[in-house]
């Protein structure tokens, strides 16, 4: 490029006077305000900042710098404006003349670059497998992954929870339903050491009610409904039947997610998209949806910001999400920044190269089994710690890495997390397996936490966080109060023997969302959800109180409960009612009071306060 005109170098600030010091002065200038747009892989301007190298490779203008002569380094000519379409930073704060000066003291000796520094992408954390070593012999190796790291938090951990507290909070996880009061005392009952194993077993092993409870988890990753946008016009598909074989088959999870990928026509709905109506932006068309779904389900990342520019919020480019998106394409992709058509075709790539590189063909269904395999191949360590994390918060509260779609960051025990998907990826990813080893550790029985004590600073996993009924898990703990279930199933649903299955019991996951599930945060599922909401909001106290589903499922419960031509005493209606709802008989305070409530013989509006009663207690809403 040509140097400065002798105008524009009279107006430069002089260089400081100082011997310059790349990594205190220059690097935090970079960082500060040219990193955002030229560093981490990204190129604009025809320049990027990964390294000297590529600072002085430029672009069709010439290098970006010329050492020993700053009045030459279009860097100069960008930072002090002199030409109006091409300065930078565009955004935020301009350097200061004192920035300008330590920058042309910098190249006037020569650029020197600390060998230590670079800016280019990181390699990804969390991507390849890696099998710790246990520190100790344990009977479940969480445990054995946990125990010096609480010895280092210097916590003393705390006894178990006991029979019923665990018996609980396993039924609510496994299988998402109250223990019935029958079962429970059995299980209370019961001397055997090895008991809750057997029960986690046991409860994996119902492979109806499983499928019912975890349709909700995979219904909100998958963006998998009964009704809404799309549904209409055939813009949008279901893949309910699919989802249910596989969850209650307990489909290998390569094979289920691979499926989904490389679709099948029972399993296309998730990659298929939604067909918005109208005008849509580029980052909404089908291809890119599935990019965008494909990356945060999966592989924790989130593509959603590099779908229309270069992302500011992470490492991913514009180029990346094009190219995961072209995969889907039917034809050459150009990609568009920001509602503005580049006139470039991204050519199909996945978005780690680390994980081997896409053949080149114009066979969209060849691309889509390559595809496949890339994500699914054992040596993809990122699929596996996505899911095993996933399942942590599901079942602790709080994700071993968070945000739980930001895989890129550190967990609080890589160890934990590292044998958690190696272990997964062992036993042929058996994701009943995975719940089970979770499920029967000591971490898992320790008493709950509430949110707030680890709320603030580094997050330290002390037990299972305190955590909210869903909007399903609620509405089915309803029905095993009341006898009032859902009605119809929304979708037809085959069971694995081949026959059409008539729930005896229609749970909440089978049917489109109303307003207590709406209110109680059921996503409408236009967009992936991986987290649900975990503090109550006022919608959810109002519809709680006041809402008039509720309130109508309360007094058809109370019809229910007095069925029958005789009268039935208060104190048998409350005993029933605390075993269903509570898993324990009331306390003698309790019983005096809602036999007042219930009156003596029992009376429907008595009955019908008590069933509301109970539905408010927290003991009732939450699972500690």
């Amino acid at each position: 490029m040509a140097a400065l005109t002798p105008e524009q170098v009279a107006q430069l600030p002089p260089p400081a006077s100082h011997s310059i010091n790349f990594s205190q002065e220059i690097k935090p200038i970079f960082e500060a305000s040219c990193i955002k747009c030229h560093g981490r892989g990204r190129t604009k301007g025809e320049f990027k900042i990964d390294s000297l190298e590529t600072l002085l490779k430029g672009g069709d203008s010439g290098p970006a710098i010329v050492p020993g002569k700053s009045s030459e380094s279009r860097l100069l000519e960008l930072v002090m404006g002199f030409d109006p379409d091409s300065v930078m930073p565009k955004k935020g704060t301009k350097l200061t003349r004192e920035q300008i000066g330590q920058l042309r003291a910098w190249i006037d000796q020569g650029a020197k670059w600390d060998a230590d520094v670079t800016f280019a992408r990181a390699e990804p954390l969390n991507l390849k497998p890696r099998q710790p070593q246990l520190p100790a012999k344990h009977a479940n190796a969480i445990d054995a992954v946990l125990e010096p790291y609480f010895t280092a938090h210097k916590i003393a951990v705390p006894k178990p929870v006991d029979d019923r507290v665990f018996a609980r909070r396993a039924y609510l996880d496994v299988v998402g339903l109250l223990p019935p009061p029958g079962e429970l005392k059995k299980f209370l009952a019961d001397r055997d050491r090895d008991k809750r194993a057997k029960l986690i077993r046991r409860l994996l092993a119902d492979n109806e009610n499983y499928a019912l409870h975890w349709m909700s988890f995979w219904n909100d990753m998958l963006r998998n409904d009964y009704r809404g946008t799309g549904y209409i016009d055939g813009g949008r598909k279901q893949i309910t039947q699919w989802l249910y074989s596989a969850l209650e088959t307990n489909k290998p999870y390569d094979k289920f997610v691979a499926e989904l990928v490389n679709p099948t026509p029972e399993s296309e709905g998730f990659t298929k998209g939604i067909v918005w109506r109208g005008v849509v932006n580029a980052s909404q068309t089908p291809a890119m949806q599935a990019a965008q779904n494909i990356s945060q389900v999966f592989m924790g990342v989130n593509l959603k910001c590099a779908s229309c520019h270069d992302s500011f919020i992470n490492d991913w480019t514009l180029a990346d999400a094009y190219g995961l998106a072209s995969i889907y394409a039917d034809g050459p992709l150009e990609m568009v920044h920001c509602d503005k058509p580049t006139g470039k075709v991204a050519p199909p790539r996945f978005i780690y190269a680390q994980l081997g590189e896409l053949e080149t063909s114009t066979n969209k269904t060849v691309r889509l089994t390559q595809l496949a395999k890339l994500i699914t191949q054992r040596n993809d360590g990122r699929l596996t710690r996505t899911l095993a994390n996933r399942l942590w918060q599901k079942f602790f509260g709080c994700g071993i890495v968070e945000p739980l779609d930001d895989m890129e960051r550190p967990g609080w025990n890589a160890d934990l997390l590292d044998w958690l998907a190696e272990d997964f990826a062992d036993h042929g990813y058996d994701v009943k397996h995975l719940i089970e080893v979770m499920l029967t550790s000591r971490a898992y029985q320790l008493p709950s936490v509430k949110v707030a004590e680890q709320a603030g600073g580094d997050f330290v996993f002390r037990g299972p966080q305190v955590r909210r009924l869903s909007a399903e898990q609620f509405r089915d703990a309803i029905g095993a109060l009341t006898g009032i279930w859902e009605g119809k199933p929304a979708a037809k649903i085959v069971n694995a023997s081949g026959t059409t299955n008539d729930f005896a019991q229609v749970r909440a996951a089978l049917v489109p969302a109303e307003m207590l599930q709406i209110a109680l945060d059921r996503p409408n599922r236009e967009q992936v959800i991986t987290s649900r909401a975990t503090t109550a909001t006022t919608l959810q106290a109002l519809e709680l109180t006041n809402g008039a589903e509720l309130a109508q499922l309360l007094a058809r419960g109370a019809g229910t409960t007095l069925a029958g031509d005789s009268p039935v005493a208060g104190e048998t209606v409350v005993g029933q009612l605390y075993e269903k709802g509570l898993g324990r008989a009331p306390s003698s305070k309790e019983l005096r009071t809602a036999r007042e409530i219930v009156g003596q013989p029992a009376q429907k509006a008595g009955v019908e306060d008590l069933l509301w009663a109970l539905a408010m207690l927290p003991e009732f809403q939450l699972i500690y």
